[in-house]
C-alpha cells in the first residue's frame, strides 16, 4: 500500500497500475478502501488501472481531528488525483463515495475526468427540509446515528450491517461475509465514524449533480434499505444530463458483495462506452 500527502493528511491507496484507463474506487462509510475486493479484479481483467484509497480517518490513512466534510473530502480526491496524474479518469463512488464524485465534479470540474460512477450512492441530499421534501433522513434521525455512535459504537455498526446487506428482512450474504466485511470499520477513528455521517446526512449536492458534464452510471438496488433508490438514485438520474440507470432487483445497499457479479458485469459495461 502506498501513501501521499494531501495538506498534512496522509491517504493510503492500492495502484494496480498498467497503462489502462484509470478507474478511481470512492469506498462507503464506515468501510475502506479494501471493501472494493470484488470489483479489482473484474476491472484489472477488462483491462483497467485499478486506483482504490482510503478515506482520511478510515483504513490505514492518517486520522486527524477533524476535516470530515465534503469539501475537504474532495480536496483530499483532488490531491490522489493530482498526485498520480491520472487523466480520462472515471470515478466511483459507493454510498456515501457518491459525495465525493458529485462534489469533485460540481466544485472543480471534469478536466481529469472522463466519466463518473454513483453506486448506491446518498447524492442528491438525503436530509428532509422544507426545500428537500423528498429526502430520506430527518435530522433527529441524523442525530440519532452520531449518537448511536457515541453510546455503543459496536452494537450499533452490528445492527447496520444486518440492514446494510439485507433485502426485504433477509440477510443476502453469509453472516461471516457480513462479519468480515464490517470488521473494515474498525481502524477507524470515532471522529472520522460520526464526522462522516453528519457529512452524508446534511449535505446537499443537487447544484454539484447540476453542473456534471460528463456521462453517468447511476447503479442503484432496488430493495436497498440503507439509501432507498427513490430517495437517491432515481433522482440523481434525473439531475444529471448524460445518464445510464441500472436498477438491480432485489439488490440491498452492499450489493458491490451480495451482487457483485451483477454489478461488475454493469460497470464494465458502462466502462465500455
Amino acid at each position: 500500500m502506498a501513501t501521499i500527502d494531501a495538506a498534512g493528511t496522509t491517504l493510503a491507496y492500492e495502484d494496480t497500475g498498467g497503462d489502462g484507463r484509470p478507474v478511481v474506487l470512492i469506498h462507503g462509510w464506515p468501510l475502506s478502501g479494501a471493501s472494493w475486493s470484488g470489483q479489482v479484479p473484474a476491472l484489472t481483467d477488462a483491462g483497467y488501472r485499478v486506483i482504490s484509497y482510503d478515506r482520511r480517518g478510515f483504513g490505514a490513512s492518517s486520522k486527524p481531528d477533524d476535516g470530515y466534510d465534503y469539501d475537504t473530502f474532495t480536496a483530499d480526491l483532488a490531491a490522489l488525483l493530482d498526485s498520480l496524474d491520472l487523466t480520462d479518469a472515471t470515478l466511483v463512488g459507493f454510498s456515501m463515495g457518491g459525495g465525493e464524485v458529485a462534489r469533485y465534479l460540481g466544485t472543480r470540474g471534469s478536466e481529469r475526468i472522463r466519466s463518473a460512477v454513483f453506486a448506491g450512492a446518498v447524492p442528491p441530499y438525503l436530509l428532509i427540509t422544507d426545500d428537500n421534501p423528498d429526502g430520506g433522513l430527518q435530522d433527529g434521525d441524523v442525530q440519532e446515528m452520531i449518537d448511536g455512535i457515541a453510546e455503543d459504537r459496536e452494537g450499533f455498526l452490528d445492527e447496520f450491517s444486518v440492514t446494510f446487506f439485507s433485502a426485504d428482512d433477509e440477510l443476502k450474504v453469509g453472516d461471516d461475509q457480513r462479519k468480515q466485511a464490517f470488521a473494515l470499520s474498525t481502524p477507524a477513528s470515532d471522529a472520522a465514524i460520526q464526522g462522516c455521517i453528519d457529512a452524508f446526512g446534511r449535505t446537499d449536492f443537487r447544484a454539484d449533480l447540476e453542473r456534471i458534464d460528463v456521462p453517468v452510471l447511476v447503479i442503484h438496488g432496488d430493495a436497498d434499505a440503507i439509501v432507498p433508490f427513490e430517495v437517491s438514485g432515481k433522482r440523481t438520474a434525473e439531475l444529471v444530463d448524460d445518464t445510464e440507470l441500472r436498477v438491480i432487483k432485489g439488490a440491498p445497499h452492499g450489493f458491490t458483495v451480495s451482487h457483485a457479479d451483477e454489478f461488475n458485469a454493469a460497470l464494465v459495461d458502462f466502462l465500455a462506452r
